[in-house]
C-alpha cells in the first residue's frame, strides 16, 4: 500500500538516500553510504516513479543526452535504434517533444534509457502505476527481457501479478517494516490474505 517504504527501499538500494541500518551490496561490494555515482558505476540503474523525461526535448534528444554520457558519442546512433527496435511506438513520435506523449509512452522513454545500458540492476518503481494493460505487458515483457539477458531486477510494484511472474523471491512492506518474503511462487496467496485482514 502507499506509506509502506516501496519507494525509499528502491531509493536506497540506487544511493539516493542512506540507509538508518544494514548494508548494500551491489555484486559484493559494500556501497553503504556511497554517492548515487558511485552506484551508477557499479552498473545500479533507477526507472524512478513518474515520467523522469525532459519534457522540452524531442524523444530522439532525450535519449541522445543519455546515450551519450553512457555509451559515448560513437555510441549514440546504435543506442537510438536499438532503443526503437525496443520500443516501436516511440520510433513513431522520435520527433515529438517528450511532454507531449501519454503517459505510457513517458514511461517508456524513460525505462528504454536505462535498458539499453544494459546494468547490472535495474530498479524499476511502480512502472505500471497509471498506465493502460496494454503499455504495462510491453513494458514487463521487455523486463522479461532484461532478465533473460542475466540483468538482476528489483521491482517495486502494488499490483503484484506482472512482478511475480518475472521474480523468483518477493518481500511485502507494511509500514516500513518486511512482514513477509519467501518465493514468488507462494507470495499470490499471501498478498491476498493480507490485503483481506487489512479489509
Amino acid at each position: 500500500a502507499n506509506g509502506a517504504g516501496k519507494t525509499t527501499v528502491a531509493r536506497v538500494a540506487s544511493g539516493l538516500v542512506a540507509p538508518t541500518a544494514g548494508a548494500v551490496l551491489v555484486d559484493g561490494t559494500d556501497l553503504t553510504g556511497a554517492q548515487p555515482h558511485r552506484f551508477v558505476r557499479a552498473g545500479v540503474a533507477h526507472a524512478t516513479e513518474g515520467r523522469s523525461v525532459f519534457a522540452s526535448l524531442t524523444v530522439e534528444e532525450n535519449l541522445r543526452l543519455s546515450y551519450q554520457r553512457s555509451l559515448g558519442r560513437a555510441g549514440v546512433a546504435a543506442g537510438i535504434e536499438r532503443s526503437f527496435e525496443l520500443f516501436p511506438a516511440l520510433a513513431k513520435r522520435r520527433d515529438r517533444d517528450a511532454g507531449t506523449l501519454s503517459g505510457g509512452e513517458q514511461r517508456m522513454l524513460s525505462l528504454v534509457r536505462v535498458m539499453v545500458e544494459s546494468p547490472a540492476i535495474v530498479i524499476a518503481d511502480e512502472l505500471s502505476l497509471g498506465l493502460a494493460q496494454i503499455i504495462v505487458d510491453e513494458i514487463y515483457a521487455q523486463l522479461a527481457t532484461l532478465r533473460d539477458a542475466g540483468t538482476a531486477l528489483l521491482i517495486v510494484e502494488q499490483h503484484v501479478s506482472h512482478a511475480l511472474a518475472l521474480c523468483e523471491r518477493a518481500l511485502l512492506l507494511e509500514h516500513g517494516a518486511i512482514v513477509w518474503e519467501g518465493s514468488s511462487a507462494d507470495a499470490g496467496d499471501r498478498v491476498a490474505s493480507q490485503l483481506f485482514d487489512r479489509g
